[in-house]
């Protein structure tokens, strides 16, 4: 299998970089985490122009006529940069599943919106009590007239705050379904947090909140959550791929000046060795990412093992190449000046979001 890039996927991958390097300091990602909504408009707006948002989606749905692989090079990049505004949730997860829903003038139109930046969209479908199993809703929806009403509780909805529209779902008595809500629907309360990475998310309340025609319903809602999920989880493991690569090098340069017993760390084996399983556990995560690349298009059932399974190794990967880096530190390692102790705190959160280790063993056992 070739994993080489194209010239036009390795030119977005340089332009990722390029950014970030030059205009996405910590200064920058502080900014932005401080402020009211979590993120920084301007700089959404900026990585609209630079064909984020849209680079993994076909030309046929508003794209850019990339896919899968052309939303890894950009989270890989957005890892390193520690990138605090919703690329993965807003970018990757809701528009994968806006356009894998039967399409309408009006969903072509807010596919637009988001990849021009103007609007922001959060999908809304993960419950406290699913524990990370994708197939639990105990939202539910009731027609009453033409109207539909949903009540229900929705957990960890990452980007909640700054969603103009949130894709929320909804199990009807024909099954499943995708609604389109505004955040100021009546019914609909929203409880904001931060994430220990500094990520905001949003717990919402839905009591009789007053919705229109569902978006998608029975099979073509779950699979839209599908390909929402599984192409951001690609998206989740590239962003940590490019952390723990980070991570590494960063450790490495401290180890070379830091200095005990006459001479730098570096020098020492036992230091030399956990480097090396570091490295072994990062390119593992890289290799198994390539392998997730390779199923993407394949329908849910035939790619949903091996999505899992690099889930599963990005998740413990993420942890114990965190861990490490802080370990090797010393006491800096968890301070708010080091930078390792953000990247830990980014791939321990990364770690569990969308289902753990556990949770994706469990479903690749069929469980």
């Amino acid at each position: 299998m070739d994993f080489s890039l194209t010239e036009e996927q390795q030119a977005l991958a340089d332009s990722a970089s390029r950014y970030c390097e030059r205009d996405y300091d910590l200064a920058a990602r502080r900014s932005a985490m401080t402020s009211e909504e979590g993120l920084s408009r301007n700089k959404w707006q900026s990585f609209a122009e630079l064909g984020w948002l849209g680079a993994g989606l076909d030309e046929a749905r508003g794209g850019f006529g990339g896919g899968a692989i052309e939303n890894a090079l950009v989270m890989e990049q957005a890892g390193r940069a520690l990138v605090v505004e919703p690329l993965q949730s807003c970018a990757i997860v809701a528009l994968q599943a806006l356009a894998a829903v039967p399409q309408t003038s009006e969903i072509d139109a807010l596919i637009a919106a988001l990849i021009s930046g103007e609007t922001l969209v959060s999908l809304a479908h993960g419950e406290a009590e699913a524990r990370g199993d994708r197939a639990w809703c105990a939202t539910k929806a009731e027609r009453v007239g033409p109207s539909w009403y949903l009540n229900g509780k929705k957990s960890l909805v990452l980007g909640g705050k700054a969603a103009d529209k949130l894709l929320i779902s909804a199990t009807t008595s024909e099954g499943l379904a995708l609604f389109l809500l505004d955040q100021d629907t009546p019914g609909l309360e929203r409880h904001d947090y931060r994430l220990i990475d500094n990520h905001r998310a949003s717990d919402l309340t839905l009591e009789n909140a007053v919705a229109g025609e569902p978006i998608a319903m029975g099979r073509d809602a779950q699979d839209a959550i599908d390909s929402g999920l599984d192409h951001g989880l690609i998206g989740l493991c590239a962003e940590a791929v490019g952390i723990m690569d980070l991570a590494i090098t960063t450790t490495r340069d401290y180890l070379k000046t830091r200095q005990q017993f006459g001479t730098t760390l570096n020098n020492f084996q036992a230091l030399q060795h956990r480097m090396a399983d570091m490295l072994v556990e990062m390119e593992l995560s890289r290799s198994i990412l390539y392998g997730a690349l390779s199923v993407i298009e394949l329908d849910a059932m035939q790619r949903a093992k091996t999505i899992s399974a690099m889930k599963a190794v990005v998740s413990a990967a993420a942890l114990f190449v965190g861990r490490n880096a802080v370990q090797l530190h010393g006491g800096i390692g968890i301070t708010e000046e080091c930078l390792v102790s953000h990247l830990y705190r980014r791939l321990f959160t990364i770690s569990g979001l969308f289902g753990n280790e556990e949770t994706h063993l469990r479903r690749m056992a069929g469980g």
